[in-house]
């Protein structure tokens, strides 16, 4: 049996290396994963309790998808009809590629940037294109330019993963005014509540009104909730309507919907994350420099660096028990991208960095 031509060049996705994996390999007693962009504190409290809750009534399918669509949509002002969630962030990118493109369309994203965008637009037969990044961020007038008549989306990922750069709310008002209705703006914020910057737009707040425009965000990093797969999106009451027609039944578990909806409301513990994540990338920015490798700027959980071979640098970490991410995948084989951990976890990358710069 023939796979269909665009699935047959396509490659398994690699996810970043497991901890349990490499301390099998290595028999080392500590291993230190900064490579997943996941949120380093865990789930909000509320959200365990609500996961204690659910576990005895696993043999039930999931019956909370309508109250987190519903609380999704209160927490934003919006009518429930707006919102469409999903297994994750990744799965509402599937969905957007199967309710919308079809073979021969162009798909237009920066890059280096999430992969997903790239093969959601494969599977289907259409064409991704590549505009490269300006200073790490999404270049708004490439992306612009890069657009056609055969243009059925335009990825907007801000901050982008997996160089950290965010784009600005002028700039990026002027970039959808100057955009025809018949292209489907798609800005990825997954990283959205790291932001501490004024100039950084909520982009739901201030253009999923727009008929063209769709906005992801995500559970996965600062809620801790990346084991359980839980996104969304927000847009306009059709485009959620076609994200739902292709979207599987109960594709968000019981487990995830609970902990997700215990979630919502609690700001202080998020301006509390945002604040450790501030001074944990802080911490990595100015110990990385220090050793003289260059940093780019990131607005989200993670910070990118110019190594000069990423895969290689990225192996020799592993040898000293920590896991960062080689970007090869991602379009940047010179680069690694490394997650904000703890701080004690971040000190021990930036030692074991330390050593695997010395030379040989």
């Amino acid at each position: 049996m023939e796979a269909r031509p665009e699935i047959a060049e396509l490659r398994t996705y690699v996810p970043g290396k497991p901890a349990s994996a490499l301390r099998r390999e290595l028999g080392l007693d500590r291993i230190v994963k900064l490579a997943s962009n996941e949120g380093p504190l865990g789930p909000f409290p509320a959200a365990l309790d609500a996961l204690a809750e659910t576990m005895p009534q696993l043999n039930r399918y999931p019956e909370r998808g309508a109250e987190l669509t519903e609380r999704l949509a209160a927490r934003h002002g919006l009518g429930p009809e707006r919102v469409a969630p999903g297994n994750g962030a990744d799965a509402v990118i599937g969905h957007l590629a199967l309710g919308y493109l079809r073979p021969g369309d162009e798909v237009v994203m920066s890059w280096p940037s999430f992969v997903s965008h790239h093969l959601s637009a494969v599977k289907m037969g259409a064409r991704p294109v590549h505009v490269p990044l300006r200073d790490g961020a999404c270049d708004l007038d490439g992306l612009a330019a890069a657009v056609t008549p055969a243009t059925r989306i335009v990825y907007v990922c801000s901050p982008n993963n997996p160089t950290g750069g965010m784009v600005r709310r002028a700039p990026l008002t002027r970039f959808l005014n100057g955009l025809l209705g018949d292209v489907l703006v798609v800005i990825d914020a997954a990283y959205h509540e790291y932001v501490d910057d004024p100039d950084h737009a909520d982009a739901v707040a201030e253009y999923a009104d727009r008929p063209n425009v769709v906005v992801l965000r995500t559970f996965s990093k600062i809620y801790g909730l990346a084991g359980l797969r839980v996104g969304y999106a927000v847009a306009a009451a059709d485009v959620a309507e076609q994200l739902a027609k292709v979207r599987g039944p109960f594709d968000v578990s019981e487990p995830a919907a609970a902990a997700a909806i215990a979630s919502l409301g609690d700001d202080a513990e998020l301006c509390r994350r945002r604040e450790a994540n501030r001074a944990g990338g802080e911490q990595l920015r100015a110990g990385v420099a220090a050793l003289g490798v260059e940093v780019l700027p990131a607005s989200a959980n993670f910070v990118c660096a110019e190594v000069g071979d990423g895969a290689a640098l990225a192996a020799r970490l592993e040898r000293e028990g920590v896991i960062v991410r080689p970007l090869a995948a991602f379009g940047a084989p010179a680069c690694i991208r490394v997650t904000v951990g703890l701080p004690a976890e971040n000190e021990a990358f930036l030692a074991a960095l330390e050593r695997c710069l010395q030379p040989a």
